[in-house]
């Protein structure tokens, strides 16, 4: 089970005032476990857009801080910017990143939601997943009328805060708090200064879509149901929230998106979506910009669509995905888009932990040869598989895109993919076989002077040994599946490629070779032999299989020379 890790991302009703927006944050990093991502404020919306992460309960207590703190540092009653708002907190959403479902999270939300109702007299509307209340769900409903018609807001009963007093406090004004899938604010940039026309474009792609009219011109009547309410005609975008605004700062007019659930509209299809719809009305898009965070997935989906668009190979690297979706969506239009700080996982990862991996080739060359024992061998043959690997995913990237073979770029595409999962995953490896070596050597440091210290040693020493076969057997199995690509690169990829292909089959037998000899070292040490016999007889029959398949791959490759 993988750590529970919850994103919480408060957005704060101050975005001129850096003094302010810095006691807030420093109230969220009080908190032990929370690690602030991005801090976003925004000038002509005067708010501030705040990331951060951490275990369930630390993120619980690093919300109530900010909203206390926001409380006292923000008066709304002076308060004005170009984004909708009612609070110093205007919404305060909890997010699942990983080992915690969404229940569970409405759950945490919910104790927030009390927390700040009861300890700061703050009304509090709970939406999204949170809600109790079906039409508080939508953030919208919850926050309309704004801070301007709360205080007539609150003595409604239908609009009773779920936790607080129904009380107007002008200094503070109301918050939402919520539970939610994953939200990316995405901005549009269109070559027009008019709002209203970039209101035309928003109605064409959110999922609200517009107020339908008779005869469907802009004089006609509104055409209601049978309630009195608006009759809408949908917009062609699921899971999307947007509205047209100006920005002074920029001098430009955007369609502000909320990207509720990027599974069903990712920002690829957003973007150009919203560039057909700028086109038909005589507008252009001319960049983009994304407002806090967003996943990894997200970028690199859309690298493979604009890639896809150009029919070349997406089986490239995380960088080069990144770097075309960066340009295709214009990313970089308006600041450096910098992927270490915009990506979530790049984020949270902790850059403090030396590995292997990220070693320069000089540096991973040095820290071999040196008098350490680890890394060795097995962190070795794990990265000649990579390296295997990657030379047939370069034949098929090649191949892809030779000329006259147009009509076949997406066959040597999805052979390119298949190489790229398969380097992914030995990578990793390189890391963990050393990992595992260490976990041994921890094990044999343990205590033993009494007998419940000895029978924990003994039992931790048994752990990491069989911890030490199981990857380097994992190394084996993974680097076997290369073998399929670089056959098939040897018989139709690129033939003045066919000797690189040759060398990856080599790579990729000395990885196979050099990872089972280090299951059979590590087997001779374990208490339970039929555990070691077991996977020792599948590691050998692999690597016999291994030497067949090689073999053949490099009589092929001497055939074509």
């Amino acid at each position: 089970m993988s750590e529970k890790i919850i994103e919480c991302v408060p957005n704060f009703s101050e975005g001129r005032d850096i003094s302010i927006i810095k006691k807030i944050t420093d109230a969220i990093e009080s908190v032990e476990g929370i690690k602030l991502l991005d801090v976003d404020p925004g000038r002509a919306t005067n708010r501030t857009v705040v990331t951060f992460v951490g275990s369930p309960e630390s993120v619980v207590e690093a919300s109530f801080r900010a909203v206390k703190t926001a409380s006292e540092v923000i008066d709304m009653s002076k308060h004005y910017g170009e984004h909708p708002r009612m609070g110093a907190t205007d919404v305060c959403p909890l997010v699942p990143v990983s080992g915690i479902s969404m229940d569970e999270t409405v759950e945490y939300a919910r104790k927030l939601a009390e927390r700040i109702g009861s300890e700061l007299s703050i009304p509090v509307y709970c939406y999204e997943n949170a809600a109790y209340i079906n039409n508080r769900r939508n953030l919208a409903n919850c926050r309309e009328g704004e801070y301007e018609g709360l205080k007539n807001k609150l003595v409604d009963p239908d609009w009773k805060p779920d936790h607080g007093p129904a009380i107007f406090n002008p200094r503070t004004g109301a918050t939402a708090v919520g539970a939610r899938d994953f939200l990316v604010a995405y901005n549009i940039n269109l070559n027009t200064t008019s709002t209203r026309r970039a209101n035309s474009v928003a109605f064409d792609v959110r999922e609200r879509g517009r107020v339908k009219r008779e005869g469907n011109t802009l004089n006609g009547k509104i055409v209601r149901d049978k309630d009195g309410n608006p009759v809408m005609i949908p917009g062609k975008l699921k899971e999307v929230k947007a509205i047209g605004w100006f920005i002074e700062e920029y001098g430009i007019a955007q369609i502000s998106m909320n990207l509720t659930n990027i599974t069903v509209t990712p920002v690829h299809i957003a973007f150009d979506e919203v560039s057909r719809s700028a086109e038909s009305r005589g507008m252009r898009v001319t960049g983009s910009e994304l407002v806090g965070l967003i996943p990894l997935k997200a970028m690199l989906d859309a690298g493979r669509y604009f890639l896809r668009k150009q029919k070349r190979s997406t089986g490239v690297a995380d960088s080069e995905l990144i770097k075309i979706a960066v340009k295709s969506m214009g990313l970089d239009e308006l600041s450096v888009f910098k992927p270490e700080e915009k990506i979530i996982e790049y984020r949270i990862k902790d850059r403090k932990k030396k590995k292997l991996v990220s070693l320069s080739l000089e540096s991973f060359m040095n820290e071999t040869a040196s008098e350490s024992v680890a890394p060795g061998g097995g962190s070795i043959s794990a990265y000649m598989g990579v390296l295997g690997a990657a030379l047939g995913s370069m034949v098929a990237n090649i191949s892809s895109h030779k000329r006259c073979w147009d009509d076949r770029w997406e066959e040597f595409s999805e052979w390119a993919e298949k190489g790229k999962i398969i380097q992914i995953e030995l990578l990793k490896l390189v890391d963990e076989d050393t990992d595992a070596f260490n976990m041994i050597m921890k094990a044999f440091g343990m205590p033993k002077s009494s007998e419940e210290e000895k029978a924990e040693r003994k039992e931790a020493i048994e752990k990491a040994t069989k911890n030490a076969i199981m990857v380097p057997f994992k190394v084996m199995q993974t680097a076997y599946k290369a073998y399929e690509l670089i056959e098939q690169m040897v018989k139709e990829g690129n033939p003045n490629s066919v000797t690189d292909a040759g060398v990856g089959a080599l790579a990729v037998r000395s990885c196979i070779k050099g990872a089972y000899m280090n299951v059979c070292v590590n087997t001779d040490g374990l208490l339970d032999k039929k555990f070691g016999e077991d996977i020792k007889a599948k590691a050998a029959e692999l690597n016999v299989q291994s030497e067949k398949v090689e073999k053949q791959i490099v009589e092929k490759v001497l055939e074509k020379l």
